[in-house]
């Protein structure tokens, strides 16, 4: 069983009846020596209590920055708030300060981090990192700030828990820093968990454990969760609906069958293609993903994919597509020649005729078989 928590309402009165979390065309830029750099450029989403949303892309696709401007944790001095809400129990967080920002913190919304040795203090214990917060922000005494640590160790899967709240983070191995990350930021019953890619240098094994970890938690809890990771496989069974990003854009959202059943968005189609499948035959070439992201200062005019899809063609170097409704409630796409349409099919024909698409990336029959 979870620890018995108490916890500060964040609106007084009823519990609040909307969505827990909305997302409204968020935009968040920063300052760089080159110009400005649109990191996150019109994301919408919504999470409803007790839901996973996975957010899904490559390095530099804006998934870390959606994060952290949901917490409202950016730096104050690189970031430009440039649009867009972020509704938290129907409170926008980007217009409170960061002193009102402090009773949230780890109480109303916590997040876990990729990397546990630098999220934890090397130098401090593991007891009074988890039993900070209890006192702070519960008001319990150090007695039963201490019962209600080791109780949130045993709750992660942490064996002798009471001895290891007088060790320090690097006498832990990493599954078990992990975990205690986790006990920290589910010590104030936070009502929604953000993972930011909370399996990154574990192995197989304990990446599984930690996962199926955060899955029990939640449901415990009654948490909404965000799960961010680059890999498709990690969402696919955890996940109530994913957002798949790229180039600071969300390019394909969906409940989660829908998306592994339906795709829509080309580049959707290449992160699934590029994972290594068991009924190939050994030594099977993966199929990457080629180029490489735009660059997010001066993005390109038009789809921002088009210069590593498949199937693009001149309008989408000329024109930005917009979010297109798929045909099932909740399913939108950024695409001008969606996956599995006869538009599609007939792009990918004529780019193959021509061996190249017209953003000049090569195109062969192999790599089209490759991909079907």
């Amino acid at each position: 069983m979870s620890p018995v928590r108490r916890r500060r309402p964040l609106l007084e009165g009823s519990e609040y009846a909307g969505p827990l979390l909305e997302v409204q065309d968020l935009k968040t830029y920063f300052h760089s020596p080159r110009g400005i750099v649109k990191a996150v450029d019109g994301v919408s989403f919504t999470l409803e209590r007790g839901r996973t949303i996975g957010i899904v892309g490559e390095s530099g696709s804006g998934k870390t920055v959606l994060s952290r401007s949901v917490m409202n944790i950016l730096p104050r001095q690189a970031a430009i708030l440039a649009g867009g809400k972020v509704l938290f129990e129907g409170r926008d967080l980007r217009a409170l300060s960061r002193r009102k920002m402090r009773d949230i913190w780890g109480v109303e919304i916590a997040m876990v981090f990729q990397d546990p040795m630098t999220s934890l203090n090397p130098v401090m214990k593991i007891g009074p990192q988890i039993t900070e917060s209890l006192r702070v922000h519960l008001g319990m005494s150090r007695k039963e700030a201490n019962e209600t640590a080791v109780e949130l160790l045993r709750s992660v899967g942490i064996p002798a828990a009471e001895r290891r709240l007088n060790e320090y983070p690097h006498q832990l191995s990493g599954g078990m820093r992990q975990r205690v990350t986790i006990a920290i930021a589910l010590a104030c019953g936070p009502k929604l968990l953000i993972a930011d890619e909370p399996t990154t240098a574990l192995d197989v094994t304990v990446q599984k454990q930690i996962l199926d970890l955060l899955g029990r938690q939640q449901e415990e809890r009654n948490m909404g969760m965000m799960l961010i990771t680059h890999d498709l496989g990690v969402v696919a069974g955890r996940t109530d609906q994913i957002m798949v990003m790229y180039a600071a854009k969300a390019a394909e959202i969906a409940p989660t069958p829908v998306l592994f059943r339906h795709m829509r968005h080309p580049y959707t189609e290449a992160l699934l293609n590029s994972i290594p499948k068991l009924e190939n035959p050994s030594h099977t070439r993966l199929q990457a993903i080629p180029g490489r992201p735009p660059d997010l200062v001066n993005p390109p005019t038009g789809c921002r994919f088009a210069p590593r899809c498949r199937y693009a063609q001149p309008r989408c170097i000329e024109e930005e597509p917009p979010l297109f409704p798929g045909e099932v409630a909740g399913h939108e796409y950024r695409c001008f020649f969606p996956v599995g349409s006869d538009e599609s099919r007939e792009a990918l024909e004529r780019n193959l005729a021509a061996g190249h698409t017209a953003a000049g990336t090569p195109v062969d029959i192999a790599g089209a078989e490759m991909a079907v």
